[in-house]
């Protein structure tokens, strides 16, 4: 039997990270996964999503090049080839995967793992042979799939999920979104640019309902724009497969609505792989779908930690792989800081783009905390207007002593923007260190800074 310091069971976003910091503290480290290194997110979720995204984007730039004087002709849309080149770049990176696997001395297996007992994980390949390993800690990385409840159920067929409509390289006349968070959010601006009729439904009353009201509201307002259907706010909502068509049934206003698509996309939630991986054999706790941990990721088994989605929201590729880093090192007898989920940012990347980390507008009037708001819309920064980006805004809430509750970024590179805030809210930083920075000019960064003056009544450019 193979013994290791640590084993990995998952090589998403927060597997393959947790093994490689393990094996870099000098622990023996093996990693299984079942399917492709990279996870959901590498193979099926955020890598293949923003490639598509980047040709819808494009789609949208192409529209507007007359007005920067370059003539062009959008000769038509080709959305397999927009699919298949997405296929592409996640097979190449989940090969750099496997190449960083080997390259930090991780041992790979391929195939189902369950925990045999707290420090036997028993593997069974493609073919039904199984083979157990033994581990002095384990780290549980399976990730999650999507939640199903009465009327809404995938079928894979016309009712799919994110999944699928990733690899749907032939693309339908019309689809009903059921969900407007980031997944139903984005797809929706691909299948829009590339010709499909897209209506999203939405039980809240914003599209991204988890972000600030002022950044749903501006993505409403451009995805109005572009033509997509909204009902949002809506009482009730159910999907049926036709056979030939899908039916997606709501109440708006108190009445029975229906409507007809050649599919459905169903994107209402995700709940964690908590099931035949053996956790009830060995005492691991479970909560509402979800694998129970403290904040340095130790399950109710103290040699047994879980991370990603596994353990629970905020289920962010991003969020697991520090996560990863965290459990890794307080395996290795390191003193990790625990990780503030109120600085991991979010990010959606329809166009406008959405960023954020920290309160939002709402939440701090539901818990009574005093703040001022700063808030610059693109239209007034040289950069935007002379980059034909003007879309959105810089929204940040600061409190009393100087301190960043929260920010909000909409527009054109918001993903990339937020950085400066997260890494500030991470120092515990106060507005006279980013007055004190000097932000070049001309950026859409320097409303950054801009944005923390306007909170404070000193707005120079603005």
């Amino acid at each position: 039997m193979k013994k290791f310091d640590v084993v990995v069971i998952g090589a998403g976003p927060g597997g393959y990270v947790a093994a490689i910091r393990a094996s870099q503290l000098g622990k023996k480290t093996a990693i299984v996964e079942m399917d492709k290194m990279g996870g959901v997110c590498l193979n099926r979720g955020c890598i293949p999503t923003k490639a598509v995204l980047k040709s819808a984007h494009t789609v949208h730039e192409i529209a507007h090049m007359a007005d920067l004087g370059v003539n062009v002709e959008l000769k038509g849309l080709d959305g397999a080839q927009a699919v298949k080149r997405a296929k592409g770049i996640s097979d190449k990176i989940s090969k750099g995967v496997e190449f960083l696997m080997k390259k930090n001395k991780i041992e790979s297996f391929k195939g189902y793992a369950k925990l045999k007992t707290k420090t036997q994980i028993e593997i069974k390949n493609e073919k039904g042979a199984t083979e157990v390993i033994e581990a002095t800690n384990i780290i549980l990385a399976t990730g999650a799939h999507y939640k199903s409840f009465p009327g809404l159920e995938h079928d894979g067929k016309r009712l799919i999920g994110a999944w699928e409509a990733i690899k749907m390289e032939t693309l339908p006349k019309s689809i009903g979104i059921i969900g407007a968070g980031a997944i139903g959010v984005e797809f929706a601006y691909f299948w829009n640019a590339f010709g499909v009729d897209v209506h999203i439904f939405e039980l809240q009353k914003n599209l991204l309902p988890i972000e600030d009201t002022d950044s749903s509201k501006e993505v409403e307002k451009a995805y109005k724009k572009y033509g997509i259907k909204l009902s949002l706010g809506i009482e009730k909502v159910s999907a049926k497969n036709n056979g030939k068509d899908v039916t997606i049934t709501a109440v708006e206003n108190g009445k029975t609505v229906d409507y007809k698509f050649e599919m459905g996309l169903i994107a209402v939630g995700m709940t964690g792989n908590i099931d035949g991986i053996g956790l009830e054999s060995v005492g691991v706790k479970t909560e509402r779908g979800f694998v129970s941990v403290n904040n340095m990721y130790q399950t109710s088994v103290s040699n047994i930690y879980a991370i990603g989605d596994l353990a629970g929201p905020p289920l962010l590729a991003h969020a697991a792989s520090h996560e990863g880093v965290t459990a890794a090192e307080h395996i290795a007898g390191l003193h990790p800081h625990a990780i503030d989920p109120m600085n991991i940012p979010g990010c959606t990347y329809c166009q406008p783009q959405v960023a954020s980390v920290g309160y939002t507008e709402r939440a701090l009037k539901e818990k009574g905390i005093k703040y001022s708001v700063g808030k610059l819309p693109f239209q007034a920064n040289g950069k935007a207007v002379a980059s034909n980006e003007t879309e959105g805004f810089v929204k940040t809430l600061m409190g009393e002593n100087g301190e960043m509750l929260g920010a909000h970024i909409v527009g054109a590179n918001a993903t990339e923007l937020i950085h400066e805030y997260v890494l500030f809210r991470q120092m515990e930083g106060i507005d006279e260190e980013i007055f004190a920075t000097v932000h070049p000019h001309p950026t859409l960064g320097e409303f950054l800074a801009e944005s923390v003056l306007n909170a404070k009544g000193r707005s120079l450019n603005f």
